[in-house]
Formats: structure tokens, C-alpha cells, sequence
């Protein structure tokens, strides 16, 4: 008997939806952020940064919040946000951008693409837990600080995802001594429950200066005095 073989339209199609169903339907490509990060080992190699630093990391509202110095003064931040990025990628790029400062403490916010590229929130907690136990093994007498997802204008449709991944992640960050859970899903709410459209740039995804200034008031007491 001769076998039967799937139609080759069937068979793209299960192929697709098997690849939509974990959000991995194409292999994760690392080199897109490789410019990003080799600027800013140029910029090290130029301008040594401080150890002991407070290190920023994360995906675009790390990338864009240009007041870091501003807003904590006399406190030794750095930026190493890259936007666009996934956790997935702070992990693969932690020893060049993260490691090499010994910081004292590491802000992270992450996630919110992930979930928009189709990863469920189970996957991505757990990608951030891939990254904060590998740079806890490192650099164990570091502090982390996990910012937590806040619904934007943009992503409205992702906002119950965003919710579940601050839970799964409070949980995991519970009871270690090590991490700090900072809930921030409310700042940019308004009465109506919804965010602020006052509080985001043009493209209602991105923080304006309103939306950094209250995200600052949020993070300045976790910070060293």
C-alpha cells in the first residue's frame, strides 16, 4: 500500500500554527543586536565606566529613558537597554553588557515584546528566570530589581498577558533576598482604568517625559541613598 502524504499547503499550514503556538515559529536571531552591544563596549573602551554601578537593563523603555542621570543625581547609573529586544536577549548578551561593570544593582524591565511576538507569559517568566539565575550565579552579591509591565495604548490587547506575567514573576521573586518585585502596572492608569494617552509618545507604546518622570518617582526609594 502506498503511503499517503500530506499535501504540502496542509502540511506549511501545521508547521506554522505548531511555530505560532510557543512563539518560536523561526529561530531567534541574536546578531540583530550585535551593533548595539559592540557600541557600547566602544564607548567603555573610550570612557571606563564605574564599578559598582547601577546598571539599567532591558528592553525600549530602558533604551529610551535618557534622564537616568537626571533623574537619580550623584548615583553611578548606566543605560544598557536595547530596544526591540526580548529577555531572552539580555541573557545571551549579559557578559558583554551586564558582567563586565560588577554592579551593585541591576534595574530590569523586559517582556512586553516577547509577549507581542507570541510568547505566552508561562515563557516568558520563565525566560526571565533563565536570566536572573545565570547572572545571580556570576554575580551573587548583586542586587536585581524587576520593573513590572504596564499596559500601553498600543498593546491594550495584551494587557491581561502583561498581568499574568507580573504574577508569575512576583512569585518567583518572592521570598529571595537577592530580587525585588516593583509593581508599576498601575502608573500609567487613569480613572477609566485605562492608560493615559498624555503619558506616552506619538506612538502610544513609548513613555514622554510625563510617563519617565512618574516611572522615576516609582524606582528612586529601591535605589541606594
Amino acid at each position: 500500500m502506498k503511503k499517503r502524504l500530506l499535501p504540502i499547503g496542509l502540511l506549511l499550514g501545521l508547521l506554522t500554527l505548531a511555530g505560532c503556538a510557543t512563539g518560536t515559529n523561526r529561530p531567534h536571531n541574536f546578531a540583530r543586536w550585535e551593533k548595539a552591544v559592540h557600541a557600547f563596549e566602544v564607548q567603555d573602551a573610550k570612557h571606563a565606566p564605574p564599578t559598582n554601578a547601577i546598571v539599567f537593563a532591558g528592553s525600549s523603555t530602558i533604551t529610551r529613558w535618557k534622564t537616568l542621570a537626571k533623574d537619580f543625581p550623584g548615583l553611578p547609573v548606566l543605560n544598557r537597554g536595547f530596544g526591540g529586544s526580548q529577555i531572552v536577549d539580555a541573557t545571551h548578551f549579559a557578559d558583554r553588557m551586564i558582567l563586565p561593570y560588577q554592579p551593585k544593582l541591576i534595574v530590569f524591565r523586559s517582556g512586553g515584546n516577547d509577549l507581542w511576538a507570541g510568547k505566552s507569559p508561562e515563557a516568558v517568566a520563565g525566560d526571565f528566570q533563565d536570566f536572573a539565575e545565570s547572572v545571580h550565579a556570576k554575580l551573587p552579591a548583586t542586587k536585581m530589581v524587576y520593573l513590572s509591565w504596564s499596559p500601553t495604548p498600543m498593546r491594550w490587547k495584551q494587557h491581561e498577558q502583561e498581568k499574568q506575567l507580573n504574577t508569575l514573576v512576583g512569585s518567583y521573586i518572592a521570598g529571595k533576598s537577592w530580587l525585588q518585585y516593583l509593581e508599576t502596572y498601575d502608573l500609567p492608569l487613569g480613572t477609566n482604568g485605562l492608560p493615559r494617552a498624555e503619558l506616552f509618545a506619538s506612538d502610544k507604546l513609548h513613555f514622554n517625559a510625563a510617563g519617565y518622570k512618574l516611572l522615576a518617582n516609582r524606582v528612586r526609594p529601591l535605589l541606594p541613598k
